[in-house]
C-alpha cells in the first residue's frame, strides 16, 4: 500500500474540486494502493470562532464584489466542468474551520476520515451548512456512525484544538502554501486540484512499481 496524504481545508473549493477528481481516477481502479490520510490547513486560521457573512468576507477579502466574482469564475467553471455540486447561493457563512478540523481527525482514529471528509464538502458546499456548529458537526458524526454524543462532549472542550493548529503550522513550515497539496508515499508533492488523468498516470506508474518489485 502507498501512503497519500492530503492537506486541505473542509471549505475550499479547490479541495473539494480536487477530491471530486481524485475519486474518478479512483473508480477505475478498485484495487488501488492508496491509504489516505487527511490533514489540517485553515484558509482563514485567524476567523472569529462565529465565522462571518460569506458575502462581507469575499469582498473583503478580493477588494470589492466584482473582485469576488473574478476570482471565483475559475471556481465556477472547474465546479461545473468535474462536476462537483456548488451551490453557492445557499452558502451563507464562511466559518472558522478549527473544529470541522478536530472532527476530521477523530474520524481518523475511528478509519473513517475520508467519510467524513466528503459528508463536510456536502454539508457546506451543497447545504449550505455551517460547519463551524456544533450539532451540525454532531450530526455529521452521527452520519458517519460514530458518537454523537462523544463528540459532542470533546467540541465542548477543547481537546486536540493545540495539536490541529500545530500540524497545520507544520504543513506550513514544510512550505505548503496553499491546498490541496496532495503528498504521495512522504516523497512526492502533487499540489493543487489535479484533473482525474494526471492521477490516472500516477496510479498507473505506482501500480507497475509495484508489481515489478514484486
Amino acid at each position: 500500500m502507498v501512503k497519500l496524504d492530503i492537506i486541505s481545508d473542509p471549505i475550499c473549493p479547490w479541495c473539494y474540486i480536487g477530491k471530486t477528481n481524485l475519486d474518478k481516477a479512483l473508480l477505475q481502479f478498485p484495487d488501488h494502493p492508496f491509504v489516505m490520510e487527511w490533514h489540517p490547513f485553515q484558509l482563514n486560521p485567524d476567523m472569529p470562532a462565529g465565522g462571518m457573512d460569506r458575502r462581507e468576507y469575499l469582498e473583503t477579502k478580493f477588494g470589492g464584489k466584482e473582485g469576488a466574482v473574478r476570482a471565483y469564475a475559475p471556481v465556477v467553471q472547474h465546479a461545473e466542468k468535474t462536476g462537483a455540486k456548488i451551490n453557492f447561493d445557499g452558502i451563507k457563512i464562511t466559518p472558522n474551520t478549527i473544529d470541522a478540523h478536530r472532527l476530521i481527525h477523530w474520524a481518523g482514529i475511528e478509519q473513517r476520515q475520508t467519510f467524513v471528509v466528503d459528508l463536510l464538502f456536502k454539508a457546506y458546499f451543497v447545504e449550505g451548512r455551517d460547519i463551524s456548529n456544533h450539532e451540525v458537526l454532531a450530526d455529521i458524526a452521527d452520519t458517519a456512525e460514530m458518537d454523537a454524543a462523544t463528540v459532542t462532549k470533546l467540541l465542548a472542550a477543547d481537546a486536540d484544538t493545540a495539536d490541529i493548529r500545530a500540524r497545520d503550522k507544520h504543513s506550513r513550515d514544510m512550505g505548503v502554501n496553499s491546498v490541496p497539496t496532495f503528498i504521495v508515499a512522504q516523497k512526492h508533492a502533487v499540489p493543487g486540484a489535479q484533473p482525474p488523468e494526471v492521477w490516472v498516470n500516477v496510479i498507473k506508474e505506482i501500480m507497475e512499481n509495484i508489481a515489478d518489485e514484486a
